[in-house]
């Protein structure tokens, strides 16, 4: 059994509300959150399997409906593989500054209810509420105050697991999916991990649980009850952090979040590419993402780097550090068009490409000094303005001509 197929208890009318005096940690997870969000715009499509990802033959998918998971399709498959799954499914591109914009919005609830907030992704988060107990009730009160403002301000749903340690936690919200709540009690974890398959241990891969498998060790309860000199001879270190897993020791605190230190976006061709002209413009592509994705953070970045994978697989990176912070399309690409001539592959065939731009750091601290007879207006405001109509109409409402009419040159936008 996969890590993605747990299967969760059913509690019974008897069972009553769970004992939560034990746990004060929360995992909340958004539930299909990239699909979820696309169905704000597409409601028509609701009940129906969608697949958010790209089209291309090399795309993967990032996101799906639990309409279409009933297929089998689950993100990171190839999109080729999900389309003979599930045929019938709607696809829809990404747009990564919505997804951002919704989850920066999710955060702030978040940490309204407490600072001890831990994001792990953009739709998943870590909460430590022992602090908010005496101002806002028990750990489960607070899960469903949460999962009801999430509804209730975007119109999306989640799951949350409540438990005494963060490993429990996450466990707990993958059980209750989707829109669901589970609370795990502290001196219930035991039972609630022994009949779980191995491969719900955090650290336990493909090759881990094949070899498990091999040991006989096919649950959780299993392997809690190896010795763990017997685990360390066949698993090295890891053998020790997976017993301690198993007996539901996990003494990790909510690490409250750390800034992001980079934003990038990356495209895999269809096939190899070594036309310089296409290459550009997905280039260009990848940098209008990438700004829109800083502007709906609220982020600048000072690098910009670059990331070229040749037909055989070894991969380039090129970067530069500009003299000032930037979200502007314009001056990552054309940075990026730079770093791409610099490297030498204008010939050479490539699979992927991707754009990041490092050094981040807050948009309202960094001042930027205009140019001798520099407009006060101009590209920054320009693609602020695109970035309401693409909330407003969908990423294809405002394309830059090139993308669309010609060929380009570097400074072409």
């Amino acid at each position: 059994m996969s890590r993605n197929q747990l299967l969760p208890r059913e509690p019974s009318p008897q069972d009553g509300p769970a004992d939560d005096s034990g746990c004060p940690i929360l995992h909340v997870d958004m539930d299909a959150f990239y699909a979820s969000v696309e169905l704000l715009d597409r409601p028509e499509l609701r009940g129906t399997p969608v697949i958010v990802g790209a089209t291309g033959g090399r795309g993967v998918v990032l996101s799906a409906t639990y309409e279409a998971r009933r297929f089998g399709v689950h993100s990171a498959m190839p999109m080729t593989r999900a389309r003979r799954l599930c045929p019938q499914a709607t696809i829809i591109p990404p747009r990564h500054a919505n997804y951002a914009e919704v989850s920066r919005g999710v955060m702030e609830i978040f940490k309204a209810i407490t600072p001890e907030v831990e994001p792990i992704a953009s739709d998943e988060a870590f909460l430590d509420v022992g602090g908010a107990r005496r101002r806002l009730g028990r750990p489960a009160a607070i899960a469903q105050m949460i999962r009801e403002q999430v509804a209730e301000r975007y119109g999306i749903t989640c799951s949350v697991g409540v438990a005494s340690s963060k490993f429990v936690a996450k466990l707990a919200s993958r059980q209750c999916k989707p829109d669901g709540l589970l609370v795990v009690p502290a001196d219930g974890v035991v039972e609630f991990l022994h009949p779980l398959p191995v491969a719900a241990l955090w650290g336990v891969g493909e090759r881990t649980e094949q070899a498990l498998v091999r040991l006989g060790i096919r649950t959780v309860g299993d392997l809690a009850h190896v010795p763990v000199s017997t685990l360390q001879r066949e698993l090295g270190a890891a053998g020790a952090h997976l017993a301690a897993l198993a007996w539901g020791r996990d003494e990790r605190p909510v690490v409250p979040h750390t800034p992001d230190k980079s934003i990038g976006n990356e495209e895999t061709f269809s096939h190899d590419v070594d036309d310089p002209e296409e290459i550009r413009r997905e280039l260009l592509r990848l940098s209008e993402r990438v700004a829109a994705r800083l502007r709906a953070s609220g982020h600048v970045g000072r690098t910009v780097s670059v990331k070229l994978r040749r037909a055989d697989f070894t991969t380039i990176t090129r970067s530069r550090t500009l003299r000032e912070p930037t979200d502007v399309a314009k001056e990552i690409y054309t940075t990026s068009c730079e770093l791409f001539v610099a490297a030498g592959l204008e010939r050479v065939r490539l699979r992927l490409v991707g754009v990041r731009v490092e050094n981040l750091r807050p948009a309202s601290s960094a001042t930027r000094q205009l140019g001798l007879g520099e407009k006060e207006m101009g590209w920054r405001e320009a693609e602020q303005a695109v970035d309401k109509a693409v909330r407003r109409f969908g990423p294809d409402a405002v394309r830059p001509a090139s993308l669309v009419q010609r060929p380009f040159g570097p400074m072409d936008l």
